[in-house]
């Protein structure tokens, strides 16, 4: 099934972007008249008619619509530190997309090596993975966030908030080490009384979080996860995460 995307939707109508009105008539070689599918971003599929293509722009009238296309059964926002090779980061991007998520937030720490993510091309890569898995809702990408500057803005979270680290050791007020809980197992537990999955998760870059950064998050509520025994780069990681949430909802 192919899929359009627009969120410029008004009195019964669908208006195409440029770029997906070229992919639509250009490519696909639609017509006025042809019957079309649209992700509008807000959870909802829409089956459409064209009923006019001028220049860049084919508008669309509104036939009917399936509420929560590809819709999830838990709430996940991933904030990860993005890599040096920014293909890596939009391999996440993608696969994230396509298993099911519903915020991105990529964090700038004491030890990321990439300072800048380009808002555009990150929207892209989000819109063309919902399209491509059949998702009705896109998720939401947020700019490149200071990771406390994220952390305080979350304080307030209802569900699940969990930070996942490598060689550092948060250390309690006795002095002893706080150990690490598999991902499964917070999942579990957060879940165990019938409640809603609703996670916040944290990933760290290659050189991990400051120690710093680390006490800043516990502070907040975030509690210490592990993903497994092997050592995962950060996109892997933030993946691993993902489908751990997806999986635990099959």
């Amino acid at each position: 099934m192919e899929v359009f995307y627009s969120n410029t939707i008004a009195d019964g109508k669908i208006r195409l972007s440029p770029e997906e009105t070229t992919h639509c008539v250009k490519v696909l070689r639609h017509k006025v008249g042809d019957e079309v599918k649209v992700s509008g971003g807000d959870g909802n599929l829409y089956r459409c008619t064209i009923s006019d293509i001028s220049g860049k722009s084919a508008e669309l009238s509104i036939i009917s619509i399936e509420g929560e296309f590809g819709k999830h059964p838990y709430y996940l926002h991933i904030a990860v530190a993005p890599t040096k090779n920014i293909d890596r980061y939009e391999w996440f991007l993608e696969k994230a997309t396509e298993v099911g998520i519903d915020a991105i937030t990529p964090i700038l720490c004491a030890h990321s090596e990439r300072k800048v993510v380009k808002e555009e091309r990150q929207e892209r890569v989000i819109i063309a993975a919902a399209k491509q898995s059949l998702k009705g809702e896109i998720p939401a990408a947020a700019p490149l966030t200071p990771v406390k500057e994220f952390i305080d803005s979350v304080r307030n979270f209802d569900g699940g908030k969990y930070i996942c680290y490598c060689d550092s050791e948060l250390i309690n007020a006795e002095g002893n080490a706080i150990p690490r809980i598999p991902i499964t197992e917070a999942i579990r537990r957060q879940t165990a009384d019938g409640a809603e999955l609703r996670s916040i998760v944290l990933i760290g870059p290659e050189g991990d979080f400051s120690l710093d950064e680390i006490h800043h998050a516990a502070a907040a509520g975030f509690i210490p996860v592990s993903l497994g025994e092997s050592r995962l780069r950060t996109e892997t990681a933030a993946l691993t995460a993902t489908l751990a949430h997806y999986l635990h909802c099959l």
